[in-house]
């Protein structure tokens, strides 16, 4: 019994320690600065960019290419800067993150 215990506690770790960790990343990379993921601070939740982007076809890409170069307009005024300390792997590790939220 405390065999199936220690390794259901295994999984459990291994289930969530990707999303911890893509949440360490975005906090490491100043995301979590303008960002959360249930409400608006200067740009939109994490929730509202997956509800908006989840079904596209292309949207890893997209988030990706945001992340990393910035953009205006698409929610609201308040343009999101560039980001270039953001290499091409973070950029998509962080976008799968915040379309987990959909």
């Amino acid at each position: 019994m405390k065999v199936f215990v220690t390794a259901a506690v295994a999984l459990g770790v291994l289930t969530v320690a990707p999303a911890f960790a893509s949440q360490e990343l975005a906090a490491a990379k100043n995301c979590m600065a303008c960002h959360a993921v249930d409400r608006q601070l200067v740009g939109p939740s994490y929730q509202a960019v997956a509800e908006k982007r989840g079904g596209e076809e292309n949207a890893v890409a997209y988030l990706a290419e945001k992340i990393q170069k910035g953009g205006s307009g698409v929610y609201g005024p308040v343009p999101m800067p560039p980001n270039p300390q953001v290499s091409d792997e973070e950029a998509v590790t962080l976008a799968e993150w915040v379309l987990s939220f959909k």
